[in-house]
């Protein structure tokens, strides 16, 4: 792949990357100070949280983070049908993270929990709504590249490098959820 294709654009990407985890870091603090500032109505709330669905959007989206992980090397080799199959693989598994975090957020609302309810629920809502939003822009990120990959070079190009970009913003996705999840689901569990 010519150098020049990737150096214009990993550098971007990067920047809006480390952006991005910046902006959420800032709601990181924030939510730790207010939750120092209500210490019990915090735990209290992640108690109601369902831990084995966090749990297994972690799971979910790691496995899908792999299955792209393996979707950039094909792409190194040059090998287009196993690209777009690892793409793929990473689509459906993440599929997934949409189906359980929808079915999270429709037991929280049946039961009248909204934004509202409290400061840690606008906290959770904020997050985790923030996160899903990522995720979706993840997932048309992972649908074009998959169609891309059908009709151009993988390997060279400007293809290899919004491979690899698409890759790194899947996995800050992960990176992000990996923070969140033991952030609003286990922090005064005891």
């Amino acid at each position: 792949m010519p150098q020049d294709a990737r150096a214009a654009l990993v550098p971007g990407i990067l920047f809006f990357i480390i952006a991005d985890i910046a902006t959420f870091g800032i709601f990181f603090v924030a939510f730790m100070i207010e939750r120092r500032r209500q210490i019990s109505v915090f735990d209290g709330a992640s108690r109601s949280l369902n831990v084995e669905a966090g749990l297994l959007n972690a799971l979910i989206l790691m496995t899908s983070g792999m299955f792209v992980a393996f979707a950039v090397d094909a792409a190194r080799r040059g090998r287009a049908a196993e690209v777009r199959r690892w793409l793929m693989y990473g689509m459906l598994v993440g599929v997934g993270f949409g189906v359980n975090k929808a079915i999270e957020y429709g037991d929280k609302f049946s039961h009248g929990i909204g934004m509202l309810t409290n400061d840690f629920f606008m906290f959770y809502y904020v997050l985790t709504g923030a996160h899903f939003i990522h995720f979706l822009a993840g997932m048309i990120v992972l649908a074009a590249l998959w169609f891309r990959a059908a009709r151009e070079p993988v390997h060279e190009g400007p293809l290899f490098a919004w491979i690899e970009g698409g890759a790194l913003y899947w996995h800050m996705v992960d990176l992000l959820w990996i923070v969140i999840f033991p952030m609003l689901y286990l922090v005064g569990r005891q």
